[in-house]
């Protein structure tokens, strides 16, 4: 009767051989594995897959609601949100870059589902040709930001028209944004249209160059606790325009306004191209503005085009300073 040899007395070579096989097969099996369950930097946590890229994250949310974990890194590519209300945040605050790439000819982040998060991811040197190039295009839907960075950019934050929609952006910077030199005009740190509410708290603005720093139509707005630091802005327009007037308060903000202006005749304007919104009882209050040191010059607190019963009580101005103007 045959027995079967022991693996002892195997040709060495043979055994040898016999184990590259069953390695091989073993690599394969973990490669088809791997192929079968795809990881990438983008992942949504609702399901725990990841994405090798931000739009098949987004894509895969659909008309859902879902979170998407972006993985520290720099990344040359944006994405278009179609519905739904994504979260997009990063796994270590300010670890997850997205520079150079504009989705649409608009913005890194072109949004039109249903609302929005943003939180701790960073956008720097966002360029397009019409000169309205943005971290975020916001075209329908709510959004809130919260510790992000906005850098380098011809915009920040730019937004369509949405007037049941709001906007809240919290703990955020902004440095090194707007122009006014290209087709679409001028370009800005923030710039809303006629949104139904917007906040902005808590946030820094700095190193403009060119535009204003922010520009808002929102019906109302509440813009409390930021600084707005121009020391070394660029041909830079006001800090705050509200050119289609609004509702709300304007509190306890720190502004400096620096030598190299295109227009230093007021820091805050309300009303300068149309009274879209009643601006009666907007509230001024609480903030301190002046010069940079060794700047001499008279400029004007709050310019106001609209004649609408403005409330302002405890503004600090430097000297030079004319708390209110109407124009």
């Amino acid at each position: 009767m045959n027995q079967v040899p022991s693996t002892s007395h195997v040709h060495p070579i043979r055994k040898a051989f016999s184990l590259a096989i069953a390695a091989l097969a073993i690599s394969g099996a973990a490669s088809a594995a791997l192929a079968q369950s795809p990881r990438g930097d983008f992942t949504v946590t609702e399901t725990g897959r990841s994405y090798s890229s931000l739009q098949s994250a987004i894509n895969a949310i659909g008309n859902r609601r879902g979170t998407i974990s972006i993985a520290p890194g720099t990344y040359r590519e944006c994405a278009v949100q179609q519905a739904g209300v994504v979260t997009y945040v990063s796994a270590k605050p300010g670890s997850a870059v997205f520079e150079r790439k504009a989705c649409e000819g608009k913005a890194a982040l072109v949004l039109r589902g249903a609302g929005a998060e943003i939180r701790g991811l960073v956008f720097r040197g966002i360029y397009v040709p019409d000169g309205n190039g943005a971290g975020i295009r916001l075209e329908k839907g709510s959004l809130n930001v919260a510790n992000t960075w906005f850098l380098d950019s011809q915009q920040g934050i730019l937004t369509a028209n949405d007037p049941g929609g709001r906007i809240y952006i919290v703990r955020s910077t902004f440095s090194g944004l707007g122009t006014c030199e290209n087709s679409a005009g001028c370009a800005h740190s923030i710039y809303t249209g006629n949104y139904g509410s917007l906040t902005v708290k808590e946030s820094r603005f700095e190193r403009g160059q060119g535009g204003h720093y922010l520009k808002a139509r929102a019906g109302e707005v509440t813009i409390e606790n930021n600084s707005f630091d121009d020391a070394n802005g660029r041909a830079t327009n006001y800090m705050i325009d509200l050119p289609a007037g609004s509702r709300g308060r304007i509190a306890n903000n720190w502004f400096i306004q620096g030598r190299d202006k295109e227009n230093y005749s007021a820091f805050i304007a309300v009303g300068a191209e149309d009274n879209l919104h009643s601006s009666d009882g907007l509230r001024v209050t609480g903030n301190e503005a002046r010069f940079v040191p060794g700047l001499r010059r008279s400029s004007v607190f709050l310019a106001d085009w609209t004649g609408a019963s403005i409330a302002m009580s405890d503004n600090a101005l430097a000297n030079g300073l004319k708390q209110y103007e109407r124009r």
